[in-house]
């Protein structure tokens, strides 16, 4: 995914590089290189907070109106937008929290689903400067300050689906008159103007985010690819622009992947469970998590945009604030790890974190302590010139060796960062590893059920909501037959006993085997869960170093329901 944009000029991001960036950056230059962005979803729907009447609407607040939630009529919804008022508002506050984030740009929504425009629109009179009270244009104070703060600035704008204007992708059927829309009425009258006026009024723009293209017409999608391009030619396009015509691949909402994915792409995902701001929602992803998210997409070769989701008076929630500069004062310690790095030759996380890489230097996020001080690193196949723990600025020496093809570093007996410490490895040429998944001698090691040959049984990715658009995401072997079996190939440094666990769904009781190829087997029966839990199997021996190839299958029990997410191994220690 990232090339060499100039990065060796300013490694360490600073202001000036980044204002110059942010003005005159080839196209897509920031999405590469910075890696990280911040998401806004804000209109009339954040002062409802997800609750009408007394009633509280559990899932995304964007969508309150829409019938899945609160099923508000479109009268009274356009009625309510009237009230709008973001007096606390507040453009250069949340452009510094993205700054103070770590953040490299931002993305704001300019009309989401419900069809009202955050700025002043001239087609259509459905927008903020038109029917509220408040008497600004805050797409113009963001976009200006974030100008100021050399930060990239871009619109997300929902091209297809326009609940209040007739014709749009469900939205009302007729116009005032009663007379027949169509989704061309829409389009001419009030997606492609407003995609023109976005383009052409606030100044360089980083990114259009289009969204939910459902059945949309390929012709429409060029049309208004054609007018970003006039206006924004260094501007990207989202992937979610519809029939493959964006410039980069979006994936599932919150969905961070485990493996590395192909191209330019990424993920975006939220501070809590929703997106827009929902009044009981208090579930806020901490300064590790954030990290360990974005270090994750980043090790995958993705760029990670997290959202916020400002109050109906244009106030930032304070846990959100906090749990973002904390995350972001980590990035000010290590901005090495996160801009302008390239995707881990592992493929995968490891056991202890993860691995992003800068030329020739392997940076090692290490979110897992090793209690003994010895950090196992399998399968690297450059030889290294150096180790060094860092710790901000300082660096330590960490003496390492060699021993079955792994690199074993002797470390500090306590983590230097209270989140995430880095260990800075620098080789002596291009980077390469072994991506067969290992087993640390020392650290539980989960492995997912996408990396497993499956024989008589599926594999698959399943998508669900826990609430109302709070998406998880699992790759999954189910419909499994008597002779069904999951294998993966696995890599064994200490000889000893694990403890196997398996995460699964189901109905009933289940008996699952666990079997070393030429070698030992186990089976239990556990009880199962609609959603995915863990249980545990039983403890299995590798009697030395070296490659196994370890398969799971579905003995007993109703195996047209169970639904395999991964295998665990934990080490047993200090056993006489």
């Amino acid at each position: 995914m990232h090339e060499d944009n100039g990065r060796e000029m300013d490694a360490l991001w600073g202001e000036d590089v980044i204002a110059l960036r942010a003005e005159n950056a080839e196209r897509g230059q920031l999405f590469n290189d910075g890696n990280y962005a911040m998401f806004i979803h804000w209109g009339p729907y954040a002062q409802l907070a997800n609750k009408v009447d007394g009633k509280t609407y559990y899932g995304i607040g964007e969508w309150i109106m829409n019938p899945r939630m609160a099923n508000i009529p479109v009268e009274e919804y356009m009625e309510m937008a009237k009230t709008f008022n973001p007096v606390n508002f507040d453009a250069t506050e949340i452009a510094q929290l993205a700054k103070d984030a770590g953040m490299k740009y931002i993305i704001i929504t300019s009309k989401h689903h419900d069809g009202f425009a955050m700025y002043r629109s001239a087609c259509n009179d459905f927008n903020i400067g038109a029917v509220t009270q408040f008497n600004r244009d805050p797409m113009k104070e963001l976009a200006g300050a974030c100008k100021e703060l050399g930060l990239g600035f871009g619109f997300y704008y929902s091209h297809n689906q326009d609940w209040t204007f007739p014709g749009g992708a469900n939205g009302p059927g007729t116009d005032a008159d009663g007379n027949p829309a169509t989704f061309d009425d829409y389009f001419v009258k009030k997606c492609l103007p407003q995609v023109e006026e976005i383009t052409s009024q606030y100044g360089p723009i980083e990114l259009i985010w289009f969204d939910t293209p459902g059945q949309m017409p390929k012709k429409y999608i060029e049309q208004l690819i054609e007018v970003v391009r006039k206006n924004q030619p260094n501007a990207l396009v989202s992937g979610r622009a519809g029939h493959g015509l964006g410039d980069y691949k979006t994936l599932g909402d919150m969905d961070v992947p485990t493996t590395n994915v192909e191209g330019m792409w990424e993920s975006v995902d939220t501070t809590n469970d929703s997106w827009a701001f929902a009044w009981y929602d208090e579930y806020w992803k901490t300064p590790g998590e954030i990290l360990r998210r974005l270090i994750s997409c980043v090790a995958r070769g993705g760029t990670y945009m997290l959202n916020i989701g400002p109050r109906g008076d244009g106030s930032i929630p304070e846990r959100a604030a906090r749990t973002l500069r904390a995350a972001g004062e980590w990035i000010k310690r290590y901005p090495q790890v996160v801009y302008g790095t390239d995707a881990s030759p592992w493929q995968q996380a490891l056991p202890w974190g993860d691995v992003t890489v800068k030329d020739n230097t392997l940076f090692l996020s290490i979110f897992n302590w090793p209690a003994s001080g010895t950090l196992y690193l399998p399968g690297l196949k450059t030889e290294i010139e150096s180790a060094s723990l860092l710790d901000g600025d300082r660096s330590t020496p960490v003496t390492f060796s060699k021993k079955h093809g792994w690199t074993c570093f002797e470390l500090l007996p306590q983590a230097p960062d209270n989140l995430v410490s880095v260990l800075e490895v620098k080789l002596k040429g291009t980077p390469k590893a072994d991506s067969t998944w290992a087993i640390d001698p020392e650290i539980e090691t989960e492995i997912f059920s996408e990396a497993a040959a499956v024989e008589n049984a599926t594999l698959e990715n399943q998508r669900w909501m826990e609430k109302f658009g709070e998406w998880k995401h699992v790759s999954r072997v189910h419909k499994w037959t008597p002779k069904g079996k999951a294998t993966w190939t696995v890599n064994v440094l200490a000889p000893r006993d694990y403890i196997v666990d398996l995460t699964y769904s189901g109905e009933g009781r289940l008996v699952w085997g666990v079997t070393i190829e030429n070698g030992e087997h186990i089976q239990n029966q556990q009880n199962s869960s609609h959603n995915y839990q863990r249980f545990p199997i039983g403890w299995i021996n590798f009697p030395g170093p070296g490659t196994y190839k370890i398969s799971v299958s579905c003995l007993e029990g109703d195996l047209s329901k169970a639904s395999l997410k991964s295998i665990h191994f934990t080490p047993v220690h200090n056993i006489c």
